[in-house]
């Protein structure tokens, strides 16, 4: 097997698997096509039941990443593995369950939430599993492309991508002397179970399909070879950054077919 990434063998926990379309998922397949080992974290047992057949015989463990508790005990489950060579942090919650509204009208309590599980998650693991991290070790979270755009239906969750991708800064110099590396793959709009509940996202992803470069969507498997290579050695000149992978949608807004799209009167 070619192992010019260098992860053969190597222990990676990934967390946020929750279906074959997941990120997560993409990631692991990726993994394991390398010859790595991946170690799945999910938030309940039903849910690793529901995920048994993309896991196959790799070991699942289960921590709700708002319960410090639960983490704790994830560090205490995960010490038999051995030492961990990466994590994958592919966590990120928001209640859209309300609808589209206001940013200014956002609750309180679902802005906290988000940044909870979509950010300080990231922190938390990071802390509980600072001993058993290798050497060289790389912690890759999903953030995304941008969050300068103020997309009203996505809402707070954008300053939640933020917040995390700040705290990748702070957390590659934090960690930094344990020679561990932190970064980001900031992605583009995908097609996933999560993102199908984003009021409007189908038109935004359509929009997106048009304003990337080559004019076809972002793929997950794309996102997941970004992340595999900030996993590996190869990238080992990279921590504290965020790789935008989005097939140059956020260069690309005044392509001459869009504009001419948007400018059309209705008529003509």
């Amino acid at each position: 097997m070619n192992d010019w990434l260098q992860l053969k063998g190597k222990r990676v926990l990934v967390t946020g698997l929750s279906n074959r379309r997941s990120v997560a998922a993409f990631i692991g397949k990726e993994l394991r096509a390398v010859g790595a080992h991946p170690i799945w974290m999910v938030r309940t047992e039903e849910r690793r039941e529901e995920v048994a057949k993309i896991t196959g015989d790799d070991p699942v463990l289960c921590c709700d990443v708002r319960e410090q508790d639960q983490i704790d005990q994830l560090a205490v489950d995960l010490k038999p593995f051995g030492p961990i060579d990466g994590l994958v942090h592919s966590i990120a919650f928001a209640r859209y369950d309300g609808g589209e509204q206001p940013f200014h009208k956002t609750p309180r309590e679902h802005f906290l939430e988000a940044i909870d599980v979509s950010c300080f998650s990231l922190i938390a693991l990071a802390g509980a599993l600072e001993d058993q991290l290798a050497a060289g070790a790389s912690v890759v979270t999903i953030s995304i492309s941008t969050t300068t755009m103020a997309a009203e239906s996505y809402g707070y969750m954008a300053p939640a991508k933020a917040a995390l991708d700040s705290a990748v800064a702070f957390l590659a110099k934090s960690l930094a002397s344990r020679n561990v590396r932190v970064n980001a793959v900031r992605a583009g709009l995908l097609k996933t179970r999560s993102s199908a509940g984003i009021p409007g996202y189908a038109d935004a992803y359509l929009f997106a399909e048009q304003a990337t470069l080559r004019h076809v969507g972002l793929t997950t498997e794309e996102v997941a070879q970004a992340a595999l290579f900030l996993l590996s050695p190869r990238s080992s000149g990279i921590a504290g950054q965020g790789l935008q992978v989005d097939a140059g949608m956020g260069l690309n807004y005044f392509d001459r077919s869009i504009l001419e799209r948007a400018t059309r009167f209705d008529g003509e």
